[in-house]
């Protein structure tokens, strides 16, 4: 990131701050014409299938979705204790994400996400849920900034962050350049947002007891309303957390963050304010669990 004393989403472990919000997502538009559209060249009809073969079709359909029910028939747990590194969990499939059966989550700390797996698939899960607790509008408040970092950082961290994250959060100019109150909060007849959404995680590194893990995700950032000088902005971002097991628990003690990848924007005409607002008053957001 890189706007200066901008900083945010839980910035400065490890004595760095980090600023989301240091870019906007591009808007290079492009269009997408699949064969057979609106033109009719050389794509003439098919042509009109018997009876007899409609009937073989729908009776080869019915077969393959029995057998995949049959297939999936079971307690869908895995046999290998932690499910994440072992040969029953790998045949669930080569993807990055792909589900081995082991829950990942075990509860929550407050409103956060908890009890993760000692194991590489329960790093991805934490890394993805703090990232998004750590990127959401909850930090621009005194207090449940505090609870957020109490449950997403490893307590020493925790620690000896947390002034300077007040400071981070709190200060004047910085919340005035982004368009908010002194207090953190929106200005009369505006709806702050700040919301992550990630796509997918992958291990760096795992020793066991500490884990490195990067997320890959986007943030909308900004203030909808009408008379916002600051619209929301759809952003993208990769993070990487440096993770801990403490106390029976995956927690971040630093990490670091880098622009995209960013994808090409398709040509959507933007939403106007109202809307906006009330699509994030009305849809809530995820937790994360891998």
């Amino acid at each position: 990131m890189s706007q200066g004393d901008e900083r945010g989403y839980g910035s400065e472990p490890g004595g760095r701050t980090e600023d989301p919000y240091s870019t906007i997502g591009g808007t290079r538009q492009t269009r997408t014409r699949l064969p057979g559209g609106d033109d009719t060249d050389g794509y003439g009809r098919r042509p009109a299938r018997s009876s007899r073969s409609l009937v073989m079709v729908v009776g080869v359909v019915v077969l393959l979705v029995a057998a995949i029910a049959f297939a999936n028939l079971g307690d869908g747990r895995s046999k290998e204790p932690g499910g994440g590194g072992g040969k029953e969990s790998s045949a669930a499939g080569t993807g990055p994400t792909s589900a081995t059966g082991t829950k990942p989550v075990q509860g929550k700390n407050g409103t956060i996400a908890a009890g993760f797996a000692h194991d590489e698939q329960g790093a991805q899960s934490a890394a993805a849920n703090y990232g998004v607790a750590l990127g959401s509008a909850d930090m621009f408040d005194k207090v449940r900034r505090r609870e957020i970092t109490t449950a997403v950082y490893a307590p020493d961290v925790a620690a000896a962050r947390q002034e300077s994250l007040d400071r981070v959060y709190s200060g004047k100019e910085f919340l005035s350049r982004i368009g908010l109150n002194p207090d953190g909060t929106a200005p009369a007849g505006l709806t702050f947002i700040s919301r992550v959404s990630p796509f997918g995680a992958k291990v760096e590194k795992f020793g066991g007891d500490t884990a490195s893990v990067a997320v890959w995700y986007s943030s909308l950032f900004g203030l909808a309303g009408e008379g916002s000088q600051n619209p929301v902005s759809e952003s993208w971002y990769t993070t990487t957390y440096e993770l801990r097991w403490v106390n029976g628990d995956w927690k971040v003690t630093d990490f670091t963050q880098k622009d995209g990848p960013t994808p090409v924007g398709r040509d959507q005409v933007a939403s106007p304010a109202e809307e906006m607002a009330n699509a994030v008053e009305q849809f809530g957001g995820f937790t994360y669990a891998r």
